[in-house]
């Protein structure tokens, strides 16, 4: 298996830990790669970017000149992986709040089923450590619901940093043109591939991850949360489009 990360990041100099990164390019399988996505950063981030790479083969760079958002960063990278031929791709927040043994736990998931995307979500059930704020937890709730109106199927978590997907033409198709939103990208992308009509809803698991702690600095605020559930509805028109001309 060859597993491609893209880490989105913007700002991130005081709070990307370099050790994580090597810790996860080093915990993934021979082959595999992580790569750093400068979002148009203004602070030291992209220093710190080159040092970690030029210190790690498997760890790369892709800058940005100018800030386009967590969306196109993300977009922009997978493409970029799958490029380059890896057979599973997937993204995860510069924060690490998914640690490295969940992050490469999902990856090994997508790669041994048949799933078209495994996608980490945060649960807090029993025998399970998830520390979200009472923000984040509700705020989330309240934007999954919508999410899952807008997608007509449901998803538990659609806004978890942490999601893996497959090879195959219907992402790369999904991730061909730009998302509308800049927050809300992963509801347009889970639409892009799938719908109830089209059977491919059948081919997207959630897994409840096993850790997933708040790490404080997160650029999600009140006002951010509230423009990225507006969003949900110009997504909405965006996925009819999208759909019509498939």
């Amino acid at each position: 298996m060859s597993v491609g990360v893209v880490i989105p990041c913007y700002n991130e100099a005081e709070r990307l830990d370099a050790a994580e990164v090597v810790r996860l390019a080093t915990a993934l399988p021979p082959g595999s790669s992580v790569l750093l996505v400068d979002d148009g950063s203004t602070d030291a981030t992209g220093a710190l970017l080159a040092s970690i790479a030029s210190a790690n083969p498997s760890v790369s760079v892709l800058s940005q000149p100018r800030n386009q958002g967590k969306a196109e960063a993300v977009r922009l990278g997978m493409t970029s992986l799958f490029a380059a031929g890896h057979a599973v791709v997937g993204f995860a927040d510069a924060d690490f709040a998914t640690p490295v043994d969940e992050i490469t736990r999902l990856a090994t998931l997508c790669d041994e089923g048949t799933d078209l995307a495994v996608l980490g979500s945060r649960v807090a059930i029993l025998g399970h450590d998830i520390e979200r704020t009472a923000f984040r937890h509700y705020t989330g709730r309240v934007f999954a619901t919508i999410g899952s109106i807008v997608l007509r199927f449901p998803v538990y978590d659609t806004q978890c940093g942490a999601k893996f997907f497959r090879s195959d033409p219907a992402v790369h198709r999904a991730l061909e043109r730009p998302f509308t939103s800049r927050w809300s990208f992963d509801v347009e992308l889970l639409g892009r591939l799938a719908t109830p009509e089209n059977g491919m809803v059948s081919r997207l698991r959630e897994i409840p991850l096993r850790q997933w702690h708040h790490i404080g600095g997160s650029k999600l605020t009140l006002a951010s949360s509230l423009r990225a559930t507006a969003d949900l509805w110009a997504v909405r028109r965006a996925l009819r489009r999208w759909h019509s001309r498939s």
